[in-house]
């Protein structure tokens, strides 16, 4: 086989393993969770639309895309972008996180069915509250609770279609239809299957259209416009929105001269700084979850020594 094409491969394998490996930790269940679509996939979708409407074309060289995006030397014909074509091209991407994100549910599912077929009592904090909510589910009042007996209900009673109905949402309690399904011993495939098309599928293009809408190119003019409408700080807000969206204009087109903003922008900047502090506070609360885990389990086995004495 040509190296051409096998590099080619390898480059697309990695592609994928990176929006998988996001989708994975966006989900995955540890500490609070890193939101990757807010941090990595959604700027992503952002960035191709705003580039689309600009270059009037999709067909971004590929290399540098999708590391850097920058028009062809052939523009398309202006109003030629249709909401169809961002989609399928920032598709895969989407996918894939999706998918990732899918992958990212099983913990909760498996733990809660090895539970229910061994019988013992696993040491995790979301399990021991639904096994509260499963005895307390006469009496439950508060909103919380009701939400929770309501998403295990859907579960359990209309099964495929009912995990579809609550993977194919933005909902963070969807930990909850795992540890149902694994806990009621729904088969595999019923949950993964239900979880994969509603996640990698009809949540993602539902997602992906919304951020295409939002950064379109008259919406985000008319979001620069507003900006600028507010009395008294207005100008000096629309400002550096205005220079960011030029220097982005600029870098499609690969070329730097006069009208480039000097230095680098405050909104780059905080966006940059962001997504440190996201990070950051990921890998601490994994510590912290870790550690507080730790400790129970050695409270546990203080308790029990004592019992022994």
């Amino acid at each position: 086989m040509d190296l051409k094409y096998v590099q080619r491969i390898e480059k697309q394998l990695l592609l994928y393993a990176y929006w998988i490996g996001l989708g994975i930790l966006s989900s995955v269940g540890l500490g609070t969770g890193l939101h990757t679509f807010l941090l990595y996939l959604g700027p992503h979708i952002a960035s191709v639309t705003l580039a689309a409407y600009e270059c009037n074309s999709v067909n971004f060289p590929e290399p540098p895309y999708p590391d850097q995006i920058i028009c062809p030397d052939e523009e398309g014909i202006e109003g030629s972008i249709s909401l169809w074509s961002i989609i399928s091209k920032v598709r895969i991407e989407a996918c894939m996180w999706g998918v990732g994100t899918a992958i990212g549910e099983l913990p909760p599912y498996f733990m809660a069915r090895a539970a229910r077929l061994s019988g013992a009592e696993p040491d995790d904090e979301e399990y021991q509250e639904f096994e509260e909510m499963l005895e307390n589910a006469e009496t439950a009042q508060d909103f919380a609770s009701r939400t929770k007996l309501a998403i295990q209900n859907l579960v359990q009673k209309v099964g495929f279609f009912g995990i579809l109905a609550c993977a194919s949402i933005p909902n963070p309690l969807f930990d909850l239809a795992g540890i149902t399904c694994g806990h009621f011993l729904v088969p595999f495939w019923t949950f993964f299957g239900a979880t994969l098309i509603g996640k990698a599928i009809i949540k993602m293009h539902i997602q992906k259209i919304f951020v295409i809408i939002t950064f379109s190119k008259h919406i985000v003019e008319q979001m620069v416009a507003f900006i600028g409408a507010v009395p008294g700080i207005g100008p000096s807000l629309q400002k550096p929105f205005q220079e960011y969206l030029e220097a982005q204009r600029q870098k499609l087109h690969h070329r730097s001269g006069v009208g480039t903003p000097q230095g680098e922008n405050w909104l780059s900047w905080t966006f940059e700084k962001l997504v440190v502090v996201m990070v950051c506070y990921f890998v601490l609360s994994i510590i912290n979850s870790m550690a507080q885990s730790y400790a129970k389990r050695l409270q546990q086995r203080f308790s029990s020594e004592e019992k022994t004495k």
